[in-house]
């Protein structure tokens, strides 16, 4: 998989994407990521990329032109070829725009993008984007919450992070990224590790009991019952995989 980052600050993913499983996965080549400054796409003396709106306001708005030339360089340069029908050829690049308006990621989301072979992340800033690139320009808009950042950046590391976990190879354990919270809807069941007994608080007795059949029902249950108690909002959408129970069912 390429990822692609368009931004006007480049330096603030060197810390991240130089540390734990994204660094692993890059040094593997199970992913590249690659940095590019909007600024290099700019054409005055100033390298402006930013104007004031029309009709008046508060704020800057990204220009449209750098935008466009920034994204359709990225386009061209080479990626992961995919096979067709009629040979070899570099894999089409989907653009993902981090914008508080887009839709809230989600664990489906994040899935759905890891699918795709290149992907474009371009970094909104100040009051937002011209919307001809917005319109024209992005196949999907993402937010990662209702609350605005400084910028795309932190989203896209989020972006990144989430999606370089689901990728064939960059977890120790395959089983890893199937068994945690949101994947299948619900939030994960607690989690207990040597020694059994600390501080007069024990582990519950099922999971030192070597019946397997009794661990997972336990830790069924128990994904069940926080994400009733912490998230139910989360029921509705995970109630198809509930057996014998639903949001509409359910007490408290």
């Amino acid at each position: 998989m390429r990822i692609d980052i368009v931004t006007l600050f480049p330096a603030m993913f060197t810390g991240p994407f130089d540390e734990s499983i994204v660094s692993r996965a890059s040094r593997a080549g199970i992913v590249e990521i690659h940095i590019h400054n909007l600024r290099n796409w700019t054409s005055d003396r100033h390298r402006t990329v930013d104007d004031k709106p029309f009709g008046g306001g508060a704020g800057m708005v990204l220009k449209a032109e750098p935008l466009f030339k920034a994204v359709e360089a990225v386009k061209e340069l080479p990626g992961a070829p995919v096979s067709v029908t009629q040979g070899i050829s570099p894999a089409a690049a989907h653009v993902v725009l981090l914008t508080p308006q887009g839709e809230r990621l989600e664990q489906r989301i994040v899935s759905e993008l890891a699918q795709q072979e290149r992907l474009i992340l371009v970094c909104g800033h100040y009051e937002g984007v011209d919307e001809r690139f917005r319109e024209h320009g992005v196949d999907r808009e993402v937010s990662i919450g209702d609350y605005v950042l400084s910028g795309g950046e932190l989203p896209a590391m989020a972006l990144v992070d989430a999606m370089v976990r689901l990728l064939p190879g960059a977890l120790g354990s395959a089983e890893s990224a199937l068994d945690e919270s949101h994947t299948d809807g619900l939030l994960e069941y607690p989690h207990y590790t040597r020694p059994a007994e600390f501080r007069g608080w024990r582990v519950p007795d099922v999971l030192i009991s070597g019946h397997h059949g009794e661990v997972e029902r336990w830790r069924r249950e128990q994904a069940i019952d926080r994400t009733r108690r912490r998230r139910p909002d989360l029921l509705k959408k995970a109630a198809a995989t509930i057996t014998g129970d639903s949001p509409e069912n359910s007490e408290g």
